[in-house]
This record gives structure tokens, C-alpha cells and sequence, in this order.
């Protein structure tokens, strides 16, 4: 048996027989009521302090058998198509996802759920179009395709927003799980700067050291630990109703309004907005962002690639479907046990916070550790993999393209790990300033992240997809999409008007870059 699959096999069949042995102990634990834990005890912080250290560990594990680049970024090309998706799923729904998707059902709604009716679209745009066209070129950095198709100027434009993009991702995502872990924790919001700097810490320690085969496999842990975490909650929550009911039967109160569509652009979520914003970032996200196309490249062929994708597709309408149902089971335990909020908290105005809290405060010793593990592990599976491809882009797109590269291929390796350090360290101060962004987890992912989202993908979009496209009308498109993604997601401050949806942001800007880049490169070409 190869290594990959051993470790496979004991992740999966510790994280089974873990997930079972908790699950005993939270059915008579949840029925108690007021002898419900009230924090987190040793025991908790031994998991997360085991978890963390067996990270690390990995890391160096991985990290000592390295000698070439190619290994260290993309696993040498031969790496299992089924651990590659999973990555891809870890990566991509971080603790904004895990903690937003229930605040959101709580709060605003059950519409979310229809996101997954946009996974089977994604699926054959990303499958059948993109990934064949992709595969052909293997490259370290998706963005020497920019340069060969079109010019420098467009291959740095693609190296700079896709920096900003994941720059800022990571300080969102690292702050807002600081931010229910404070909760969780019952203390005061003055921890964020410290819980920040020891999840950076602790993710770019072993990324740095282990490279994407590391990534990969504690993503697989971290996948476990997410799904089993969410898993505990509703069986809880079930247990303390006695079954199902739960399960809401009519339209909640506290619920916005939220039509199947609607030609307001004001209402902040309907069924088709999300389906149609859902496709848009899944398909700019596997056709732009390097996170995503450099586990395609560490894939053998097109056909690996795919059923890599086609992994992520289903593990994610799994995890999407779980979510939503914490979302509904923690929304009845808190209407059927109102005493149980804190003072001053509300279903309405705390939804985000109701999910941490339920952790830390009604779950038993050791299974709140173990949850917490998760939500550190749906932060640590975003900057993993967010670090490992921003010094691949760094390194292939910056220091080798304009002649920096170090003359020996230690010396390369030594320059990598020390830089996915310097980018930890950004990420820990750029978390200071999320704060500032106003709305929900769900509102500032959207304003923050789909900003730069169709806009990278547009540029692959004319690289590939369009024969007589021009670095001009690239450049065009660029603008008045990036401009419209800007006016969309601050349309409050900017015109003092209702806020415009966030799902408008990412299928305006895509549309109106195509649209102006097309129709430029189309006149230039005209005239030559």
C-alpha cells in the first residue's frame, strides 16, 4: 500500500471511529438542560492542541523527502485524482462557509439551499470546456498563460489581483474564525489579534514545510473534521427533541423575504440569484484562481482532472445540504429554549454567532473540543492552500520571470519556505482591517472576495476562449467589470441608496468585462 493511501485510510478510519465514540457521549450529555457545559474544558483544548501538533507534524513528514520544486508546488503530476477534489472542496469552503451557511438560515432563510442546483451546471462548463483546454498547457502558475496567449501587461495584471484576492481572503476568513472562537472561548473580543497569529502560525508552519502534498492530505483531515463536526450539532439537537421536530413547517419570523426572483436589484437574495451567482463564482473560480488550477496540474490527465472536480462537486452538496440543516435544527433548539440565549442576543441579529456559541455551550467535554478542531481546520484548509499558491505564483511569475530565480535548487526551496512565512505574516496583520467591512459572514464574504473573482477569470476567459482578443480590450474589460463589481458591492456608502444585492456582483462584473473586452479587441481587430 503507497503512503497516500495509508494515510487515507488511518485519517479515515480515525476520524470514523472518533466521530462514533463522540456521538455516544453527546446523546445523554445534550439531554440535560442546565447541566450543559458552559466553555471549553482541558480535554477540548488537548484535541485542538493534538490537531495542531499532528499538522505540523505531517508537514515535516512530507517536507523531508522534497528536492524539487515541481514536488513542493504541484506533487510531482501524479497525485490521486480523489484526494486532489477533496483538497479542492477543504479549500474553497473554509470557516466563512461552515459558519455563514447556518447564520444564514437562522437570520435570513432557508433560500441557500438552492445553491446546490448550480453544482451539476459548474460541473459540465468546468468539466467538458474549461479543464480539457486547461490540461493541455502544464504549467506551475496558471498565469505564463496570460503572457503566451497575450502580453506581460496581462499575465501581472492576473499575478496582482490574484494576490490581492487571496491576501484578502485569508485575513476575511482568519478573522472571522477568530471571531467565533472568541465566542466559543467566552472571552473578549481583544483575543482576535492572538487567536489570528496562532492560526496563521500554526497553517503556514506546516505548508511551508510539506508543500502541496501536505496541503492535500490535512485537507483530507480537516475534511473529516468539518462534515463529522456539523454531523455532532444536528444529532445533538435531534437528540434533544427527541427527533425531528425540529424541522421547521412553516416560515419563520425572523425569516426576510426571499422570492424565487425577483427584477428588484435591492432584494437581497432570491432563489435565482443564487443559483446564477453560484455557477458564476464555481466556474470563475476553477477557470481563474491558481488554488484551484494547480491541483488540476498535479493531476496525471484531463480525465483525472475531472473526476477531481466532479469529487468536489459532490462532497460539497453533501456538506452543503448538512449545513443547512444545522442551520434549521439550531434555529428550533434556541425558539424551543429561548433561556438559553445570552442576554441581549437575538436569533435575528446573532444568527452568526448561534453556531460557535452551541459549541463551546451545549455540546460535552471533548466533543466541543473536537468541533472547535473543525473550525480550525476549515481555517487552516484555506491559507494551506492559499499560501502553497501564492509562492508558486511568486516565485514562477515574479522571481523566475524576470530573472531572479536562486542558481541552485536548494537554494529555490529554502526561498519558497521562507516566503510562505513572510505571506503568514501579512495575512495575521491584514486581518486587522476586516472588521471594517460592515454586514453578515455570508454579505462580507461576497462584497470582499467576488470584487477580484470574475474579474481573474475574465482574463483566462479572453486568453482561451477568444482568437481575436487584444491586451487593450483585456484591459478594457478589466476596468468597467472591476468597476461595476466595486459600485454593486458598495452601492450604500457610494450612493447612500438601499444596498444592491451581492449576487448582482459577480454575474454583472462577469458579464459587462466580456461584453467591453469583446467588443474593443473586436474594433481593434477591424482596424488592423
Amino acid at each position: 500500500m503507497n503512503p497516500f493511501n495509508r494515510i487515507f485510510l488511518s485519517s479515515f478510519t480515525g476520524g470514523i471511529s472518533l466521530f462514533a465514540a463522540t456521538s455516544a457521549v453527546a446523546q445523554p450529555v445534550a439531554s440535560q438542560g442546565e447541566g450543559k457545559v458552559t466553555g471549553l474544558v482541558w480535554i477540548d483544548w488537548m484535541i485542538i492542541l493534538l490537531y495542531a501538533t499532528s499538522t505540523i507534524a505531517l508537514g515535516w513528514y512530507f517536507g523531508r523527502k522534497q528536492e524539487t520544486t515541481e514536488e513542493y508546488f504541484v506533487g510531482k503530476r501524479d497525485m490521486n485524482w480523489f484526494l486532489i477534489g477533496v483538497s479542492l472542496f477543504a479549500t474553497l469552503l473554509s470557516t466563512i462557509s461552515y459558519l455563514s451557511m447556518p447564520g444564514e438560515v437562522i437570520g435570513k432563510g432557508p433560500v441557500t439551499m438552492v445553491r446546490i442546483l448550480g453544482l451539476p451546471v459548474a460541473f459540465l462548463l468546468v468539466g467538458y470546456f474549461l479543464i480539457p483546454v486547461y490540461m493541455r498547457q502544464r504549467v506551475t502558475s496558471a498565469y505564463e498563460l496570460l503572457e503566451e496567449r497575450l502580453d506581460l501587461s496581462v499575465r501581472l495584471l492576473g499575478v496582482g489581483m490574484f494576490l490581492a484576492l487571496r491576501l484578502v481572503w485569508m485575513s476575511l476568513l482568519v478573522y472571522l474564525a477568530s471571531k467565533a472562537l472568541v465566542v466559543m472561548m467566552g472571552v473578549e473580543e481583544t483575543w482576535i489579534p492572538l487567536i489570528v497569529l496562532i492560526t496563521g502560525l500554526v497553517s503556514v508552519t506546516y505548508t511551508s514545510l510539506g508543500g502541496l502534498r501536505a496541503v492535500v492530505i490535512t485537507d483530507l483531515i480537516q475534511s473529516i473534521l468539518l462534515f463529522g463536526g456539523a454531523l455532532l450539532v444536528l444529532g445533538v439537537v435531534t437528540w434533544d427533541f427527541g427527533g425531528f421536530g425540529w424541522f421547521p413547517t412553516e416560515w419563520q419570523e425572523n425569516w426576510d423575504t426571499q422570492p424565487l426572483f425577483s427584477f428588484d436589484p435591492q432584494t437581497r437574495v432570491t432563489a435565482f440569484g443564487t443559483v446564477l451567482a453560484m455557477v458564476c463564482w464555481y466556474v470563475s473560480t476553477a477557470g481563474g484562481d491558481q488554488v484551484s488550477i494547480q491541483r488540476f496540474m498535479a493531476t496525471r490527465d484531463a480525465e483525472a482532472a475531472k473526476r477531481a472536480y466532479a469529487t468536489q462537486m459532490v462532497v460539497s452538496a453533501f456538506v452543503v445540504v448538512v449545513l443547512f440543516l444545522v442551520g434549521l435544527a439550531l434555529l428550533g433548539f434556541f425558539r424551543a429554549h429561548p433561556e438559553w440565549l445570552p442576554t441581549g442576543m437575538t436569533l435575528e441579529k446573532n444568527a452568526d454567532d448561534l453556531f460557535p456559541y452551541f459549541i463551546s455551550h451545549h455540546l460535552p467535554p471533548g466533543v466541543s473540543g473536537l468541533v472547535v478542531a473543525a473550525m480550525f481546520a476549515a481555517a487552516m484548509s484555506s491559507i494551506d492552500s492559499g499560501v502553497n499558491s501564492i509562492t508558486a505564483v511568486v516565485m514562477t511569475d515574479l522571481l523566475d520571470r524576470f530573472g531572479l530565480r536562486p542558481k541552485t535548487e536548494r537554494a529555490y526551496m529554502i526561498s519558497a519556505r521562507f516566503l510562505a512565512f513572510g505571506i503568514g505574516a501579512t495575512i495575521v496583520v491584514g486581518s486587522m482591517f476586516v472588521e471594517h467591512v460592515p454586514g453578515n459572514f455570508m454579505g462580507v464574504t461576497e462584497r470582499v472576495v467576488n470584487l477580484l473573482v470574475t474579474p481573474i477569470f475574465s482574463l483566462f476567459f479572453f486568453a482561451l476562449f477568444v482568437p481575436f482578443a487584444k491586451p487593450v480590450g483585456v484591459w478594457a474589460g478589466w476596468f468597467f467589470g472591476t468597476s461595476t463589481a466595486i459600485l454593486i458591492a458598495f452601492s450604500e456608502p457610494i450612493f447612500g441608496i438601499v444596498p444592491i444585492s451581492f449576487q448582482w456582483i459577480a454575474p454583472s462584473a462577469l458579464t459587462i468585462n466580456i461584453v467591453v473586452g469583446s467588443a474593443v479587441s473586436w474594433l481593434l481587430s477591424n482596424r488592423s
